[in-house]
């Protein structure tokens, strides 16, 4: 979101935006390249600040501002994919919605000149090197961030299912991983990153990010990697846990899925319900299956260790957040857009998908640029 201030907050429907993360590519060769700086210059001419620089020179970041509906969500994400890539097409270049690139040698990356990353590499050193990876973050407005902690503990059991619906990035430097979201895994090594821990209180929070301070972990609050956090600045919980979406459909569908967790879990707050205590085993293992199989495999419950389909999965989160969604109108879209999600696979199916016709890596960017930013 944006650093405009915070509206007024609905606990019904609270306000929810999207963050992405693009690649920069070359449409001739396919791979991709460190011109990021020029596509968010002429973004920026619409966008203002919704569009940033990333850490890697191959990444733009664009934002949507807060919105109240879904469908006003929807088509602010449409008409700022569209901008980035018109941006981009100025250039001669692309955009691609993909947890990873697809091709092209990225390692180590060219980091964006900019202080901050410099104290950063002195402090991660090479785990930069994994850095061009692109996720989707959504930020939902909340009273304050002692409820943002708290509604935190509640959307713990809930990640895995969000990796998998999203999965994104199964190709990695033309080869197949193996992987639905190998960004997930990239990502995991970083040493505060990954599900968030069980938070009794904002005191809790706030002592564990202090010793990690005082531990040299951290560079600044900003390298609180954590999938769920509080903002450091507004009243807003971000949820950080997914691969970049492929389509603006799957965005919006992200962004009415983490809204309705949301509402549903400051109810349970407000009725004194402190959220489920997951073992870390399990559910580190519920983050693995998910990037492994993404939603055509199975996925591990972290409530209860049992093996499932990972679409059981995600029927059992809308069924959770059933009534909130039928509170903030989006039922009728979450339920046709699960629909088309389960008709179609996810993005990393998707890419295997465009991949198998002919074997050529380079096929499979050319369909996420169509992806991305229908024409």
């Amino acid at each position: 979101m944006t650093n405009t201030p915070a509206p007024r907050f609905d606990p019904g429907c609270p306000m929810v935006g999207v963050e992405e993360e693009y690649l920069v590519v070359d449409p001739v060769t396919r791979e991709v390249v460190p011109r990021a700086a020029e596509v968010i210059a002429r973004a920026a001419l619409e966008l203002g600040d919704r569009t940033n620089p990333e850490i890697t020179r191959y990444q733009v970041e664009a934002k949507t501002p807060p919105c109240a509906d879904l469908s006003g969500l929807g088509a602010r994400l449409r008409d700022m994919r569209n901008t980035v890539a018109a941006s981009a097409r100025a250039h001669g270049l692309a955009i691609v919605a993909s947890g990873t690139p697809v091709l092209g040698d990225v390692m180590p990356p060219l980091i964006t000149d900019d202080p901050r990353y410099e104290i950063g590499i002195a402090t991660y050193r090479s785990l930069h090197d994994d850095q061009a990876i692109c996720a989707g973050h959504v930020h939902v407005h909340l009273p304050d961030r002692e409820a943002a902690v708290l509604v935190s503990n509640h959307l713990r059991p809930w990640l895995p299912a969000l990796i998998a619906m999203t999965a994104n990035s199964p190709l990695r430097a033309g080869r197949d991983t193996g992987y639905a979201s190998r960004r997930t895994l990239s990502w995991s090594k970083w040493p505060v990153a990954g599900p968030p821990p069980y938070f009794a209180s904002l005191a809790d929070h706030d002592a564990i990010v202090a010793r990690l301070t005082e531990a040299g972990v951290l560079v600044d609050p900003g390298t609180i990697f954590w999938d769920v956090r509080p903002s450091s600045r507004l009243p807003t919980l971000e949820v950080r846990v997914t691969d970049v979406p492929a389509t603006a459909g799957e965005s919006a569908l992200l962004a009415a899925l983490v809204r309705a967790l949301v509402v549903t879990a400051l109810a349970r707050v407000a009725a004194g319900d402190p959220g489920p205590h997951l073992s870390a085993e399990l559910l580190r293992a519920a983050y693995w299956q998910a990037a492994r199989d993404g939603l055509e495999g199975d996925g591990i419950c972290p409530v209860t260790g049992t093996r499932q389909p990972a679409e059981d999965l995600l029927d059992a989160l809308v069924r959770h957040c059933r009534p909130a969604l039928d509170q903030t109108g989006d039922l009728p879209a979450v339920t046709e857009r699960v629909d088309w999600l389960r008709a179609h696979g996810t993005g990393a199916a998707r890419q295997r998908a465009a991949l198998a016709v002919r074997g050529r890596p380079a096929d499979v960017v050319d369909f996420l640029v169509e992806q991305t930013s229908p024409a």
